[in-house]
């Protein structure tokens, strides 16, 4: 007998009711998803209200879509969909979250990568509704996904920010070429603790903090920095 997937608890919240209704149908048609619950809020009082009674219930969100701009629940200081995501985040680390937006500021958008550290970044005007579905499912499977033009927004902030020298470049080449930290002193002339910094500062500045080397090297790569 074939088990039945375990039932997803899928979180969307967006101030327009047709751009709701459209990401509940193509999540609807994913197999995966085919005994999901869907937890529904068009502004920022009605999401807040609903993640309290959520975390009350001991309902854990499997993955949550937010809008950015939304009508405000002043009275609690939630501005926007970005504040309800870094209160989901920290009431539910597990949870993954995935931003949904026209906005692609550069300056905004490294804002929502260090304070949620989203694993989906998605523009609303780089939005197929064919690779919806595929996206869905690489985020699920522990993957991350930022589409085009967040790409391009927060490789413009990084490169603007970013404080490398040789000795960083090689470093990074160096682990993506299968070297492991602890022999990266045979190849630069620089000690074991050194190259730890430097490791641990790259990651900082690629706005996830700590992290595994593969991970650094995953956002490196979507970057286009290797």
């Amino acid at each position: 007998m074939t088990q039945m997937p375990a039932k997803k608890n899928i979180l969307i919240v967006d101030d327009h009711p047709m751009s709701v209704d459209g990401y509940v149908m193509l999540l609807s048609s994913i197999e995966i998803n085919k005994n999901a619950k869907y937890h529904l809020a068009y502004n920022c009082k009605e999401a807040y209200n609903l993640l309290k009674e959520l975390e009350t219930n001991n309902t854990a969100i499997d993955i949550a879509f937010f809008d950015i701009n939304m009508p405000p629940y002043d009275e609690k200081k939630i501005m926007s969909g970005t504040d309800l995501a870094v209160l989901l985040r920290k009431t539910s680390p597990a949870s993954k979250i995935v931003i949904l937006s026209y906005h692609e500021e550069p300056i905004l958008v490294n804002k929502i990568f260090k304070s949620i550290k989203p694993e989906g970044f998605i523009s609303k005007g780089d939005v197929n509704y064919r690779f919806f579905p595929e996206v869905y499912k690489k985020i699920m499977d522990n993957d991350f996904y930022f589409s085009p033009s967040i790409i391009k927004s927060q490789k413009h902030f990084i490169q603007k920010d970013f404080k490398w020298d040789e000795h960083d470049s090689k470093i990074v080449l160096l682990i993506s070429q299968g070297i492991k930290t602890i022999n990266l002193p045979k190849y630069i002339p620089l000690s074991l603790s050194a190259i730890e910094k430097r490791k641990a500062n790259i990651k900082k500045q690629l706005v996830f903090g700590t992290g595994t080397d593969l991970k650094m090297l995953e956002i490196l790569k979507t970057f286009g920095f290797i």
